[in-house]
């Protein structure tokens, strides 16, 4: 039956995926915060589906620690699941990625169009300068801005160097850190988020970066 449920899911996201990303389009000249509500609306499909399909549910805790401003949320990336959830879980967000996501058919023409902070991350410091200054400008449209300090998808349990980015925005910005920080996955998930499971995710208390000036 997973695999089942797998091959029904894959094929509701072909299905769905394409004609979404045509509607993503036609949102071109709209402004930045209703583009971000229609396309957004892609990521409720698939959670949809992937709570009726594949009976994945989940939980968050510490909703009463979100801050009543735009802040800048540092989150551990442990699956796909965050990056869509958090659409839910979150006001309106962009996220700090790797620019070659925008390249990916259909996916990355939609999150091209969600105001995201792309960046090449082989440009160092100037990479650092590019999210202190965009997401300022973010933050100023009343946006969220979403980074995963470690940088790259870590399995559950696992850890990496945290990246100074995300800590380099709130500093320069002087918004609020909403720090997000885990998912826990039942031991028997871990393997194939396409089986049926329960997630926990939780946020921490807000605080605030020392300003650079």
């Amino acid at each position: 039956m997973t695999l089942a449920r797998s091959i029904l899911f894959a094929a509701a996201l072909v299905v769905v995926t394409p004609p979404y990303a045509l509607l993503a389009l036609a949102t071109f000249p709209l402004p930045p915060m209703l583009r971000y509500r229609v396309i957004s609306g892609w990521s409720r499909v698939v959670l949809f589906l992937a709570r009726t399909l594949l009976g994945i549910h989940w939980k968050v805790e510490g909703h009463e620690h979100l801050p009543d401003c735009p802040a800048v949320i540092l989150s551990k990336h442990q699956s796909a699941w965050e990056t869509l959830a958090f659409q839910q879980i979150f006001p309106p967000q962009v996220h700090v990625l790797k620019r070659e996501l925008l390249w990916i058919p259909f996916f990355g023409w939609g999150l091209a169009l969600m105001s995201p902070i792309a960046i090449d991350r082989s440009r160092g410091v100037k990479a650092l300068r590019s999210i202190a200054r965009r997401g300022r400008e973010r933050l100023e449209q009343g946006f969220w801005v979403v980074v995963f300090p470690e940088g790259t998808r870590v399995a559950p349990g696992e850890s990496r160097d945290y990246q100074p980015g995300g800590a380099w925005l709130a500093a320069a910005s002087g918004a609020p850190r909403s720090a997000r920080r885990r998912t826990v996955f039942p031991r028997a998930a871990r393997p194939a988020m396409s089986r049926r499971t329960a997630l926990s995710s939780r946020i921490g208390s807000p605080s605030r970066c020392a300003s650079f000036t």
